[in-house]
């Protein structure tokens, strides 16, 4: 090996091979621009294979641009897509609670947007509406007496067929007999046109749907069950001609199931749409009655129509039900969806059009995070709640947007179709109960993007007491949760049998469970218990409320009460960790004291030219700076400064000069002293001599004078450390640029320099 005679070739042959000169300790930095790499070997290096010279520059340069564009990419989706997930927060606190910060506030931009999306949909005018058609159909009363809601039998049927429905569905006049002056469209209410017309469908059951007992076939000769598709009947009946006599099955009509009082219902059936005059429709219904239409065959009808309100832009699709059950009589039931089909008419739906364009970039955002936190943890993503509560509202989401494209193509396909045939009738059955889903599962998807604010905010012990509470004492409900319900179930199936012939509470199983969930809660009728049963009903009420009210409701609130205690006395007693507050405390803080850095150092630069001095030089400037303990990072910034005034470019300012310096400091200064009023006073600053010496020794506390230097000193030691960092990357940068040319250098043993410029005497080499 070759000697180094210098001292710091000395100290490099101590460090052995692969030591660089780090001119921190090694004598005098390099000439600005430089680099010195001293490498030591004692082997000869073999020439490697040489290239193609005209490949190398090629190949570099793809190389080069190919990691930065890597390294970039990657740096973005980290920026864009770093969660605590995805970030190594477990063991920096700081760390954690930034990125949970930054996760909520992107959230709460989101969540806002799903609010407008939501809230867009709805209507307040869509309550009154459905009062309205309500009120109309379901409450007018016919020349008997009958309304839609008491019909019990099908003699009412056809008295509200005949009176209340014909004058409630065609309004051509004014309430002083004058036309409307629209023709032949009805204007329900001066408002609401009816779109196409009405249809009345029925369904019927076979004549032998059932069996009778033999020894009453002598006397009853025919037998009509309960209504179910396979004892349907489909073949004419009465007049044997006609839609209103012959069967079409769902798919002929295009219809859609109906759950009903007492059962489900199909598509299909006997149908007739009534005409477009009243005298017209009259005359069909007065023809339907004569021929039989209704008879123990029947055991559902349907009216169905829907209006367009171009005031609120609203449809209200209304179908009104009537069920003949086996047993005889009638059960009227209605359903009235008041849904807004056609988006996109006023300002606010174009607002809500951008809200849907923001709504549906989030759920990209969230889909490419979900999928990276998949990709780091793999199944054990799915050990997190919160984790499947993300995927519940992103799929629920997705599923949204498919629907919204999907309805708003079919709206414009049906209302392009009912403009052709207006003398049709106008389904709206369909979209309005799949619009009415759509907005269920939006309610029910901004339910849980709410409740999932708590994913962000539980870095707050406070917040973290119901989680932890619920998630302690979750074994516990569950083994309650098997005892009360054997005895709640075993309530609900005595309920049932001892009440459910009489009490219409009780008449289901399923009522019967409801029914005593409103019993907790004080909402019951016992009148109706004691005459159902005089004996057993009085039992059954006092035992269910000692039993269940009594002991097992209060042994609930005792689990969570007692979990509750015990959670939030560990809370108590840890020790308390970086929180939000905390973090904004110091942002705050580090700003007002950078202000402050800031200010001191435009006083000390307007010290300097108030010295009466008519030129002075850059110099003598940072010598003075930098006696009154200004950093070299802040004499950088000067630099800058004193260029700007020094128009000449001689580095040395005159009179005119310092003048225009020094107005431009007195309005920093000015413009600073405003921003440290504004923000507050100093950070937990003292008057000196407030706290004792032998207090402040004991106490381990500081003057606020001396916690300001303290934290000076540690401000401007991190910015020279970034500096330093900077530099450090940088030169480890160009060491691998320059390791990586020399391998094509013909080299031999000893110690080899390369550079940017001619080596010091310490880096030559002996060859």
């Amino acid at each position: 090996m070759n000697t180094v005679e210098s001292p710091e070739g000395q100290e490099l042959q101590k460090l052995g091979s692969g030591a660089w000169d780090n001119p921190a300790y090694s004598g005098p930095p390099s000439p600005h621009g430089t680099v010195r790499i001293c490498t030591i070997s004692s082997v000869v290096i073999p020439h490697p294979q040489p290239k193609k010279l005209e490949d190398r520059p090629q190949e570099k340069t793809h190389k080069t641009l190919v990691s930065s564009c890597c390294f970039l990419i990657c740096r973005g989706i980290r920026g864009l897509w770093g969660t605590n997930l995805t970030e190594n927060t477990a063991e920096n606190r700081e760390l954690y609670v930034k990125t949970t910060l930054r996760e909520l506030l992107v959230y709460i931009v989101f969540l806002v947007d799903i609010c407008l999306l939501t809230y867009g949909m709805t209507s307040s005018s869509a309550y009154y509406y459905t009062k309205v058609m309500s009120e109309l159909f379901l409450h007018t009363p016919s020349d008997t007496g009958v309304s839609f809601q008491a019909i019990s039998s099908m003699t009412d049927f056809w008295d509200f067929a005949q009176g209340p429905l014909l004058d409630n569905l065609y309004w051509t006049k004014w309430y002083n007999n004058q036309s409307l002056g629209h023709g032949s469209h009805s204007f329900i209410y001066y408002e609401n046109l009816l779109l196409g017309l009405p249809r009345l469908r029925q369904l019927r059951v076979r004549n032998d749907s059932c069996v009778v007992h033999e020894d009453f076939r002598e006397d009853i000769l025919s037998c009509y069950d309960v209504y179910s598709p396979d004892k349907e009947e489909q073949l004419p009946f009465g007049r044997l001609n006609g839609t209103a006599w012959t069967y079409h099955s769902q798919d002929e009509l295009g219809g859609s199931s109906h759950w009903g009082r007492l059962t489900s219902y199909s598509g299909g059936g006997y149908y007739l749409d009534l005409p477009e005059s009243r005298q017209a429709s009259a005359e069909a219904l007065r023809d339907l009655q004569e021929g039989l239409w209704l008879d123990r065959g029947t055991r559902v009808v349907f009216i169905d129509f829907s209006v367009y309100n171009a005031n609120i832009n609203l449809f209200c699709v209304l179908r009104l039900v009537v069920e003949f059950p086996a047993t005889g009589g009638a059960i009227p039931s209605w359903q009235i969806r008041t849904v807004k089909l056609i988006r996109y008419v006023s300002n606010w739906d174009f607002f809500v059009v951008g809200c849907e364009v923001i709504f549906c970039v989030f759920i990209f955002y969230y889909v490419v995070e979900e999928i990276l936190e998949l990709h780091n943890h793999r199944l054990r993503y799915l050990n997190n709640i919160w984790n499947i509560l993300d995927l519940v509202v992103i799929l629920l989401s997705i599923v949204a947007m498919g629907f919204h494209i999907f309805r708003t193509l079919e709206v414009n396909q049906l209302l392009g179709k009912l403009l052709q045939q207006p003398n049709t009738y106008a389904d709206f059955e369909f979209l309005a109960f799949w619009q009415t889903q759509y907005n269920n599962m939006s309610a029910v998807n901004l339910f849980f993007a709410w409740i999932k604010i708590f994913k962000y905010i539980s870095f707050n012990k406070t917040m973290t007491q119901l989680s932890s509470t619920l998630a302690r004492c979750a074994k516990d409900i569950l083994g309650f949760a098997v005892m009360f319900f054997i005895v709640f179930f075993a309530y609900a199936q005595l309920g049932y049998l001892l009440f459910g012939t009489q009490v219409e509470n009780f008449s289901t199983f399923i009522k019967c469970i409801f029914t005593q969930f409103r019993i907790i809660l004080g909402d019951f009728d016992y009148n109706a218990i004691d005459n159902a049963n005089r004996i057993l009903g009085p039992v059954y009420f006092v035992t269910y409320i000692f039993f269940v009210f009594f002991v097992l409701l209060n042994m609930f609130l005792a689990i969570i009460n007692d979990t509750y205690s015990e959670v939030k006395e560990e809370l108590a007693g840890q020790k308390d960790e970086l929180q939000l507050s905390d973090l904004l405390k110091q942002g705050y803080n580090k700003t007002l004291l950078m202000l402050r850095l800031r200010k001191e150092q435009v006083s000390d630069v307007q010290k300097v030219l108030q010295s009466g001095e008519q030129e002075i030089q850059f110099e003598d400037l940072t010598n003075t700076l930098r006696g009154l303990g200004h950093a070299e990072h802040e004499n950088t910034e000067l630099t800058a400064a004193f260029t700007k005034f020094d128009q000449d470019g001689n580095r040395i300012l005159d009179e005119k000069e310092q003048e225009q310096m020094r107005q431009d400091l007195e309005e920093e200064k000015v413009v600073l002293s405003a921003e440290i009023e504004n923000m507050g006073q100093s950070i937990a600053h003292s008057p000196p001599g407030e706290l004792g010496t032998e207090a402040t020794k004991a106490g381990g506390w500081v003057s606020g004078e001396e916690f300001y230097t303290l934290t000076k000193r540690v401000l401007q030691l991190e910015t020279v450390l970034e500096g330093v960092l900077s530099q450090i990357d940088a030169v480890g940068s160009k060491l691998r640029m320059l390791e990586r040319d020399s391998r094509f250098l013909p080299r031999s043993g000893g110690t080899s320099c390369l550079g940017t410029a001619v080596a010091s005497p310490s880096c030559n080499s002996t060859h």
